[in-house]
């Protein structure tokens, strides 16, 4: 399988492309890069781990890019406390993050009973 067939690849990529766009002119530069940095992770590191040859590999970028969206959900949730994400966007970002986690936790549990 492809990593871009998994749909939490997909979603997780809708997910990059809407907080690059929602903090394109966000002049806090320090909370940008670091929200940016763990949301495009994600994806990123789906990507990574199906390209790699053992499903050990696989399963530790995935377990990697879960880590990357408990990231991105504090700082989602700091980022709504501090002005700087309208609050129902910042909300629907913290439920698609959960529901992302959810899946990968799911490919996780996949890919261990395969080792």
């Amino acid at each position: 399988m492809l990593y871009e067939d998994l749909e939490v690849w997909q979603r997780s990529r809708l997910l990059v492309i809407s907080v690059y766009k929602t903090l394109e002119g966000c002049r806090e530069f320090g909370f940008k890069d670091q929200i940016t940095r763990s949301a495009l992770s994600v994806p990123s590191n789906i990507a990574e781990g199906y390209e790699r040859e053992s499903v050990k590999e696989r399963r530790r970028f995935l377990e990697i890019a879960k880590g990357s969206l408990g990231e991105f959900k504090t700082q989602a949730d700091i980022g709504m406390a501090i002005g700087l994400i309208p609050r129902e966007l910042g909300i629907a970002w913290l439920n698609e993050s959960s529901q992302l986690s959810r899946m990968l936790a799911s490919l996780i549990r996949h890919h261990a009973k395969l080792t």
